[in-house]
């Protein structure tokens, strides 16, 4: 692992560099340093002024990409104490990887510079539950609920809470998802230019569980 000083978000000469500079180690030990800022109830009070903003408006550099459920009480920002501009964020119901969500975050990675991709599920997941509770929903929401049936299925087999396992085993899939469907995001895991990090997220206590790691 890298032993290079994380790098202050807020440096206005290092957050206009692709990915804010930071490699893979340095990238999530700023998402780490976050979420014990936010266990801790020490958040940082992060204002943004019109300099801030003018800034912004001259591109973006976020350091690190999530896909996460878009379930209200999961907002990455919130959990990893990240500012405007520091994530680049991708939220869909199940944190289902789609079409739409693999492109978003190829733009990430490939016209960002992010070297650090995080799939965050969580527990109790509504989309999960709903894809054990049936098999006939109609409409957008079945073609969505069908992305999950296979960590359903695999959890069935499994000794111990159907709900829980089958939250831990969509987003180990997901992960490995991301990186099958992708030639792009692939080649970066395999050249060790990218790394990609499956968390659950747990409501109560606000702990993390890394699920698997590739690259």
């Amino acid at each position: 692992m890298s032993t290079e000083k994380s790098r202050d978000p807020l440096d206005v000469d290092l957050a206009q560099m692709p990915g804010q500079g930071l490699s893979k180690e340095d990238a999530f030990l700023r998402i780490l340093d976050g979420h014990w800022r936010y266990l801790d109830n020490q958040r940082r009070n992060v204002t943004t002024t019109e300099e801030d903003r003018n800034r912004h408006a001259q591109g973006q550099y976020p350091f690190a990409a999530i896909l996460g459920c878009a379930d209200s009480r999961v907002s990455p920002e919130v959990i990893f104490d990240q500012g405007q501009g520091d994530l680049f964020v991708v939220r869909v119901a199940g944190n289902v990887v789609g079409d739409f969500e693999v492109a978003s975050l190829e733009y990430a990675i490939e016209h960002l510079g992010v070297s650090l991709v995080i799939v965050m599920g969580h527990e109790k997941c509504g989309a999960v539950k709903s894809a054990i509770a049936t098999r006939e929903a109609p409409g957008a929401i079945g073609k969505l609920l069908q992305q999950i049936y296979p960590a359903v299925d695999e959890a069935k087999n499994m000794e111990g809470d159907l709900l829980a396992l089958a939250v831990r085993c969509h987003v180990s899939r997901c992960v490995d998802l991301l990186v099958e469907q992708s030639p792009s995001i692939a080649s970066r895991v395999t050249d060790g230019r990218l790394r990609v990090i499956g968390l659950i997220y747990d409501l109560g206590s606000g702990d993390l569980d890394i699920r698997n790691t590739r690259g």
